[in-house]
């Protein structure tokens, strides 16, 4: 008899737990938080984009054999972000396209030390 009855209560062991929010869900409420900066974001973007970035993939692009995938690739990068600040998006919109661009970009340089390491010959 004394093996079916239990000795010790019984009380079963609650765990609350709350989920911690993952990096992509802050950098979109971060986003979201940055629509009072919207028309400095928007400068920075097209002043970046436009005038310091772009240039330089084309002259790396140029460079570097002139290929024609990367021209449209780099193309398509700065008129991304382009058009989504033209079209007056909010910040949850033209932030993650402008720092995907520049992800674009640095792809593109990536491809192209890829391509000039590629034709040196020693």
């Amino acid at each position: 008899m004394k093996a079916i009855t239990q000795t010790t209560p019984y009380s079963p062991v609650y765990k609350t737990t709350t989920a911690q929010p993952g990096l992509l869900s802050k950098f979109f409420k971060w986003c979201t938080g940055q629509e009072e900066n919207r028309l400095e974001w928007l400068g920075v973007a097209l002043a970046v984009h436009g005038c310091i970035i772009t240039p330089l993939i084309i002259i790396l692009i140029t460079m570097t054999g002139n290929n024609f995938i990367l021209w449209i690739t780099g193309m398509v990068a700065m008129g991304a972000a382009l058009v989504v600040n033209l079209a007056a998006m909010p910040t949850k919109i033209t932030l993650p396209v402008f720092f995907a661009s520049l992800l674009v970009d640095l792809g593109i340089v990536a491809v192209c030390i890829a391509q000039a390491a590629a034709h040196m010959t020693f």
